[in-house]
């Protein structure tokens, strides 16, 4: 593994709903997605194992970019005392320019107790020299995060 072509990115985004509401959401429903996010996500389906459950397999179509993409993750690690999942992403469009991306999610109370910190850290590993670092992603996960809080905070 080549120091140079690896990086991390994180974001925080400041959510209204409640972190065990919003962690819910992540670990057992991420195929709500598309009903919450507009036009980021179209799917979310199993592939294999079970909603919430290490090992099983996620096939998503988003958009990003302006263009339909695909991805395939698999569900790495649930952590529930951090309210935190990993998800490493195996197959799709990603793949062409990153040799590996993970996704982790955590959800974290604010300190004033009302609503949660989403943090999201992107790890990568890219292909070679001329990949850009992933910022567009880090975008689409916060207008993402927005998206589900508002999704949560009006049900």
């Amino acid at each position: 593994m080549s120091a140079d072509l690896c990086g991390k990115l994180e974001i925080d985004v400041e959510s209204k709903t409640s972190p065990p509401k919003f962690y819910e959401l992540l670990k057992h429903r991420p195929h709500h997605f598309p009903g919450a996010s507009k036009d980021l996500i179209q799917s979310c389906d199993l592939h294999e194992g079970e909603w919430g459950k290490e090992g099983s397999v996620l096939h998503w179509n988003y958009f990003h970019e302006g263009k339909p993409k695909v991805a395939k993750e698999v569900v790495e690690d649930i952590d529930d005392d951090k309210k935190a999942i990993t998800y490493r992403v195996i197959e799709g469009d990603l793949m062409e320019h990153y040799k590996s991306f993970k996704f982790v999610i955590q959800v974290i109370p604010k300190t004033d107790g009302e609503g949660s910190i989403v943090h999201w850290t992107i790890h990568y590993e890219k292909l070679h020299h001329e990949i850009i670092d992933p910022h567009t992603m880090i975008e689409f996960v916060h207008e993402l995060t927005k998206y589900l809080d508002t999704h949560l905070h009006e049900a």
